[in-house]
């Protein structure tokens, strides 16, 4: 079995007895010395970084040069991810390269049967977080989109600017997100519309040139007639509209609550 040993202080661990570098790596030799046909390839050390923090140089590097070796081996867990979502990833990274993970204080060990199912179920237990908070998330939004309270996203849509949490129009623009409308409706395809504009020197919202794309996604959201538009609904919203319902509807049919 060919050990990769991992070893990682922070600044505030530096000065704790048993966690410097050296106290680590001499600890984890002499438990490879009590296991028989383990290996010691490499060491690699991560100095001044936290566990919180996955970019370490030594902690990259030997997951780059993971051809070296069979198995991890670290102190305790906590000296490799102090992260339950990083720690998870990496042993998915570790399970998908057919290699293992040894913690010698905490007796974690997937090189067992019994460790790679304590492992399995750790895993799960991170999946069903995960889409826990997923599912929170959205019925979080859910409910916010049909109060009507506020925005569903973070740019701000042309015509619009934030203020405290709410849209407020930018008047200067709602009078192009009008003409936009107008011209459609008198027959303008989306191109000509785009083009109108840039011989007008109008910026976009980004302070570029004017797109098809960019026309059609104000024709299209809901947003300018006072909805808002969330999973596939929408919902009357307490945000200012630009376009009068009656507006949208001619070009987008009825708006589907």
């Amino acid at each position: 079995m060919r050990v990769a040993i991992y070893v990682r202080v922070s600044t505030e661990d530096q000065a704790r007895e048993g966690y410097s570098l050296d106290a680590q790596e001499k600890r984890l030799k002499a438990y490879c010395t009590l296991r028989t046909g383990w290996e010691v390839v490499e060491t690699y050390r991560d100095e001044g970084f936290s566990g919180r923090n996955p970019a370490r140089p030594e902690y990259q590097r030997m997951l780059s040069e993971l051809d070296r070796w069979d198995v991890i081996l670290v102190l305790k867990m906590d000296r490799i991810h102090r992260n339950s979502v990083n720690f998870t990833e990496m042993m998915e990274f570790l399970y998908r390269n057919g290699k293992d993970f040894y913690s010698m204080t905490d007796k974690f060990d997937t090189t067992t049967a019994m460790g790679r199912f304590v492992m399995d179920i750790i895993q799960r237990m991170a999946q069903l977080e995960s889409e826990q908070i997923g599912e929170r998330v959205k019925l979080a939004m859910t409910k916010k989109a049909a109060s009507g309270d506020g925005p569903m996203g973070s740019p701000e849509p042309y015509g619009y600017r934030y203020s405290n949490g709410e849209l407020v129009i930018i008047e200067a623009e709602a009078e192009v997100v009008r003409r936009i409308y107008d011209y459609y409706a008198d027959g303008l395809s989306m191109e000509n519309i785009a083009t109108m504009l840039n011989n007008e020197q109008i910026p976009s919202k980004k302070g570029g040139e004017w797109s098809r794309q960019a026309i059609c996604k104000i024709l299209h959201n809901p947003l300018y007639a006072g909805y808002l538009c969330w999973d596939g609904n929408s919902y009357k919203s307490k945000m200012p509209a630009i376009v009068s319902e009656e507006t949208y509807t001619e070009i987008n049919g009825p708006i589907q609550e």
